[in-house]
């Protein structure tokens, strides 16, 4: 234990480079005390660690200096492997390299590792894409992704639901959701322009492009200036929480029967999360009462009407009429009127 957490802090400085004791101690989750117990024993083992005093001090490795061991342990190992899966990593044209990098520590493995490490991939495979559904064509990913990687502006024509659009873009990261990639970018607005907001973001912050709605792309020379403080999950996070408190505006009562929840909860993720906070049924025919978050009075319609008769709405009354019209006009339509 007190191994892996000495290579752990010999790690830490490495990648990260000179921190503070409380840093320190708060990464590895022991005491100040520890820490410093640590750093000594460090330091007798022959591993460079100094001290700078002050307000802006702390413990960092001799410039230049840097470990030849891998420090992996069996587990480790594995999470390598699974993180080096083939689909995300070909669709971003870097699948030679994670290969030529799963071969490279392979090699560098104990021979007793290799078997367990190579499981990942022959037990473990992950598909992103939806049932139902294909891969988007994103023809421009590559040149994103180098984009994203070698921190450029890109310039790009983008079509939007209403628009097809040219801008200019500094490209902060990529998201891969279901088997659809985002690219998040902060709008360069010409000079003397406040960037416009888009959907999904904050005024002024950085915009979410759906990548297989770029029709073309051109990495500029000029550098990406980086928000010092921007965090990649934090805002998909947030922005996912922006875009269901924009896209629900309303409510709808309903009755649903056992089947009708476990239909409900496939609709949507806000939706299973009402359904999930929901009370017990205390009714006689053992239906539940589900308020629901809904886009608008057609959406709704569409989802709920193949969810009939496990799903009645009680309200509102517009949704209600909406779903009695469509009946009447399925049962005109196949001549069922007069049942």
């Amino acid at each position: 234990m007190r191994a892996s957490r000495l290579l752990s802090l010999q790690m830490l400085l490495e990648t990260r480079g000179r921190m503070s004791a409380t840093a320190l101690a708060d990464a590895l989750e022991v005491s100040v005390r520890t820490l410093y117990r640590d750093v000594d024993q460090l330091s007798a083992a022959g591993v460079p660690i100094y001290a700078e005093r002050g307000r802006h001090g702390g413990f960092a490795l001799l410039p230049g200096w840097k470990t030849t061991l891998t420090g992996l342990t069996p587990s480790e190992a594995q999470a390598v492997f699974l993180s080096g899966l083939p689909g995300p990593a070909q669709d971003l044209g870097l699948g030679g390299d994670v290969e030529g990098a799963r071969l490279k520590l392979l090699a560098a493995l104990p021979a007793g590792w290799r078997d367990d490490a190579q499981r990942v991939s022959a037990r473990l495979h992950l598909d992103p894409v939806d049932w139902y559904r294909e891969s988007e064509p994103t023809p421009h990913l590559t040149a994103v992704a180098a984009a994203v990687w070698n921190g450029h502006q890109i310039r790009m024509r983008y079509e939007s639901w209403t628009d097809t659009v040219e801008r200019t873009v500094s490209p902060l990261g990529l998201v891969l959701k279901a088997g659809v990639w985002y690219l998040v970018a902060q709008p360069v607005a010409p000079a003397g322009v406040a960037a416009a907001p888009g959907a999904g973001t904050a005024k002024g912050g950085p915009r979410t492009y759906r990548v297989s709605s770029i029709r073309a792309a051109t990495a500029l020379a000029t550098a990406v200036r980086r928000p010092a403080r921007f965090d990649l999950p934090g805002y998909w996070a947030a922005s996912i929480q922006r875009f269901e408190s924009e896209i629900y505006t309303g409510q709808a009562q309903v009755l649903a029967t056992p089947a009708g929840l476990q239909g409900l909860r496939a609709l949507s993720s806000a939706v299973a999360r009402a359904v999930a906070a929901a009370k017990p049924s205390r009714r006689a025919d053992g239906r539940v009462a589900v308020t629901l978050p809904i886009e608008s009075v057609e959406h709704a319609c569409g989802q709920l009407m193949r969810l009939s008769p496990q799903v009645e709405v009680l309200r509102p009354v517009a949704l209600r009429r909406a779903l009695v019209q469509r009946l009447r006009a399925t049962a005109r339509l196949y001549g069922l009127e007069k049942l």
